[in-house]
């Protein structure tokens, strides 16, 4: 069995400059030295495209919300209220749709999961922010290969509203060998609830019945995920091949 393992966002290290590069601007930074190495605002100023009232902008937005995540979980008309225009509110809103995107999109590589980690990680800063609740299934094959993934429910996911055939439908209809369910906690905390518990228990029950092993469930905090087959929420036969 594998233990418990969490992961934490790497803490940013900040890239001296040369009297040059900064002396020659933003854009001739990012351009040298990449997008690591310019701050939070510099970066929502390059988004925001607004001239020279995008820094200003920028930080009056991160003053507003608090923090970067919350400035871009923001709607449009809460960012015009903010002071953006509503071209600048749009291309913002744009901007983060696509970095999302881009974290949902397929890997090049196979996705192979031989350990929690393998399930957990990719799926940490896609699903750590949203602020409601997602379940989602990943379906397996044989050698424990991603061969597709699936939300199942978005919203409050009350015990009485998961059905476990909703959870494994597409499972069997593709003839999954195995699955892994993942859900967030937009509290930021991934410790598992009795009613987490008891849903797990009910899905393991299923998958062999249906032989389609659930391998893990894993629940995902902001930065960190508990494994429910590491506490040995899964009951007897829970292997990772």
């Amino acid at each position: 069995m594998f233990a418990a393992q969490m992961t934490t966002e790497p803490i940013p290290i900040p890239i001296p400059l040369s009297a040059a590069v900064r002396a020659a601007g933003l854009p001739a930074r990012l351009e040298a030295l990449g997008a690591e190495s310019c701050s939070d605002e510099e970066l929502l100023a390059l988004a925001i495209g607004d001239g020279a009232t995008a820094h200003r902008s920028a930080r009056r937005l991160l003053d507003r919300f608090g923090s970067l995540g919350a400035v871009l979980r923001a709607l449009p008309a809460e960012l015009r209220v903010a002071g953006l225009s509503p071209r600048s509110a749009l291309r913002l809103t744009s901007v983060v749709e696509l970095g999302q995107r881009a974290a949902r999109a397929w890997p090049s590589e196979p996705w192979v999961i031989r350990s929690p980690l393998d399930a957990a990680e990719p799926l940490v800063d896609d699903m750590g922010p949203l602020e409601r609740e997602e379940l989602r299934v990943l379906m397996l094959d044989t050698k424990n290969v991603v061969t597709a993934r699936r939300t199942v429910y978005r919203g409050n996911l009350a015990g009485s509203s998961v059905r476990v055939g909703e959870v494994y439908r597409d499972a069997v209809r593709t003839c999954a060998a195995a699955v892994v369910v993942v859900h967030n906690h937009p509290s930021g905390d991934p410790t598992p609830s009795g009613e987490d518990l008891r849903i797990t228990a009910e899905l393991a029950e299923a998958g062999r019945l249906l032989d389609i092993e659930l391998l893990d469930h894993v629940i995902i905090g902001r930065g960190r995920w508990t494994s429910l087959r590491a506490v040995g929420a899964l009951g007897q036969g829970a292997t990772i091949r």
